[in-house]
């Protein structure tokens, strides 16, 4: 399956990049496949191991912060492997070029 997700303290300032910083390396130090935007990030997964992440990045970020705003959204496909780099090659075919990803 496949999670795009946000999340970011509220009530803490215009710049929160310090925070959402912090929920990126767990991300990055989870092993999962994921791709970060300006944003969002997309992460790959089963069901459990994707959502056991992104609890402990809620968890992480409700340390220090009372409010937590945080928007997903899942493509749970059966049996769909790599569809991170996937999705964008299956546009690409279409097109019948390059784009950025």
């Amino acid at each position: 399956m496949l999670v795009s997700f946000s999340m970011f303290p509220v009530g803490k300032g215009e710049s929160v990049s310090g925070e959402v910083a912090k929920i990126i390396d767990l991300i990055d130090k989870s092993g999962l496949p994921y791709k970060t935007s300006a944003m969002a990030t997309v992460v790959e997964g089963d069901w459990d191991s994707v959502m056991t992440l992104i609890n402990k990045c809620r968890l992480r970020m409700r340390r220090k912060n009372n409010r937590v705003y945080m928007v997903l959204t899942m493509d749970d496909r059966k049996g769909a492997k790599n569809r991170i780099v996937g999705k964008p090659k299956a546009i690409e075919k279409k097109l019948k070029r390059k784009i950025n990803t």
